[in-house]
């Protein structure tokens, strides 16, 4: 019988933070709590706990996390709530915790904004790893001048975009994603490439670049239900069409 979680043991190797990231730990079950727990600090992370909603708050509010691991399923609060708040006081890396199979909860979280999930049962190695990725794409990118299009601009530096002017409320993933299309106008690209390119993935549920792009065309487009910047080519992926401004523009 497959075993839930794997036992402590071989990690990845620490991770040289000059200021140890703090990644908040959020679960009711004290196994899986203790189990991730482990893995991150031993990987490098200072880790706070929480069993529940209202505590996951009060321990952000006491100490902001640079990311959080947050279960779906709560007692009183569930994730999706805890996940509206946290983002309501600023912006967070969330990875959520899923029961197997229950896609539909799935997308619920990356609706709300998490950027990613992982399902139970699951490695904790993975999940480190999973970690590493989240924080390595929303950190500090080198130098790079803003990209403007079609209205739209986004600049990597400060991790800011706007459209014609008004400041967009992005998650950390969605301003990568327009990012990258925005480096990339006219070129078809695949889920597939999509989720190595932006995600950092060889591999992953394919719903999750589906979802962004749903979430990012409900910002961008004038008329969401019929896109005329993110197009979808048919048998292939999708596309960033600036057309009627030509080019994109850097600095």
């Amino acid at each position: 019988m497959q075993q839930p979680y794997e036992s402590p043991g071989a990690v990845p190797a620490p991770s040289a933070h000059a200021n140890p990231t703090r990644v908040l730990v959020v679960d009711d079950d004290p196994t899986v709590a203790e189990v991730v727990s482990g893995y991150l600090d031993r990987a490098g992370y200072v880790v706070d706990r929480a069993e529940d909603g209202p505590g996951a708050l009060a321990r952000a509010a006491a100490h902001w996390p640079d990311l959080v691991v947050l279960d779906l399923m709560l007692p009183g609060m569930d994730g999706l709530e805890v996940c509206r708040r946290l983002r309501g006081h600023g912006p967070v890396p969330v990875i959520m915790l899923t029961a197997r199979g229950d896609e539909d909860d799935r997308i619920l979280g990356l609706e709300v904004g998490a950027d990613d999930y992982v399902t139970k049962p699951f490695s904790p190695r993975e999940l480190v790893l999973r970690v590493e990725s989240v924080l390595r794409r929303s950190g500090p990118p080198a130098a790079t001048r803003p990209l403007r299009a079609a209205g739209l601009t986004a600049d990597p530096a400060a991790r800011r975009a706007t459209k014609n002017g008004t400041e967009l409320a992005l998650t950390l993933r969605e301003f990568d994603l327009l990012a990258f299309f925005l480096r990339h106008p006219g070129r078809a690209f695949s889920r597939e490439d999509l989720m190595r390119e932006v995600w950092g993935w060889d591999f992953g549920d394919l719903s999750t670049v589906t979802v962004h792009v749903r979430r990012l065309r409900g910002k961008v487009e004038d008329d969401p239900a019929r896109p005329r910047l993110i197009q979808t080519v048919w048998g292939v992926g999708y596309r960033f069409e600036p057309a009627r401004t030509g080019s994109v523009e850097e600095g």
